[in-house]
């Protein structure tokens, strides 16, 4: 295993983190999938975060990152919360026909270490994750 380290510290964090998208609309696809990844890619360097694994369901997104142990992680949470839900309004405005509210994400999340799991194993578990169909085509595409 590979630890992680800056001038103070050794560390190797991973973090589980869902998002459930307001009234659990039924709103994401492909598409709106890829975009919302690109954005937490985009800022998440900037909290010294890194994308590990993204999964999503049509409600919801499991996602993997590795942080630092200065990361702030809850206002790395609420920035991209913002700017995500700002931006697929935006470019995605079949979105806003499903929301009542100007709200994209539910205010809650959770957020899980890995603890002694192997970041093998979460990546299994967050690509099991959503329909069956997408499961399917994800075991025979390889990956």
């Amino acid at each position: 295993m590979k630890l992680d380290s800056n001038s103070h510290s050794v560390f190797l964090l991973y973090y589980h983190l869902i998002l459930v998208v307001k009234y659990r609309r039924q709103i994401f696809d492909d598409d709106i999938s890829n975009r919302a990844k690109e954005i937490f890619a985009y800022i998440a360097p900037n909290y010294n975060m890194d994308l590990q694994a993204w999964h999503y369901d049509k409600d919801y997104v499991h996602i993997l990152f590795k942080a630092h142990p200065n990361t702030q992680i809850s206002k790395f949470i609420n920035a991209y919360k913002s700017a995500s839900s700002r931006l697929l309004k935006k470019e995605f405005p079949q979105i806003r026909n499903k929301l009542w509210k100007e709200c994209f994400w539910s205010q809650s999340f959770c957020l899980l270490t890995t603890g002694e799991t192997t970041t093998d194993i979460m990546k299994n578990y967050i690509e099991s994750q959503g329909p069956e169909d997408k499961r399917k085509k994800r075991e025979n595409n390889g990956g």
